[in-house]
């Protein structure tokens, strides 16, 4: 399945970016990291991975989603992942990665933390 990015817009200043397919080693990494990219560029910094579409993510797709995360953080913002399939929610738990990149079961409850936040600050 070819990779896709579908982004919408959300309450709070918050940009979900859908992602459509498997994320392998190689080019599909490559290509998520310049979309996060882009998306800081246009200052689009408070994003949630929707990953209820993807259906595959091996060791380098983990990799590339905690570079995003940096990137991200980097920028002044924040990643959140959202609807993760159980086999890819289980491999970032596995990993440890969820100690780090806070995981929603809807992107709806990622934006409510990212509300959560704001207030918090």
């Amino acid at each position: 399945m070819i990779l896709e990015f579908r982004k919408r817009p959300l309450d709070a200043g918050v940009t979900a970016l859908q992602i459509v397919g498997n994320i392998h080693c190689g080019p599909e990494c490559a290509r998520l990291e310049r979309e996060v990219d882009a998306m800081i560029a246009a200052r689009e910094t408070r994003v949630i991975f929707d990953m209820a579409q993807v259906t595959h993510a091996d060791s380098a797709a983990i990799g590339a989603i905690v570079r995003c995360f940096s990137k991200l953080k980097g920028a002044g913002g924040m990643l959140r992942i959202a609807a993760a399939q159980p086999m890819i929610a289980y491999t970032l738990k596995l990993t440890k990665v969820d100690k780090v990149i806070e995981m929603l079961p809807t992107a709806e409850l990622a934006v409510g933390r990212f509300s959560e936040e704001g207030r918090e600050a």
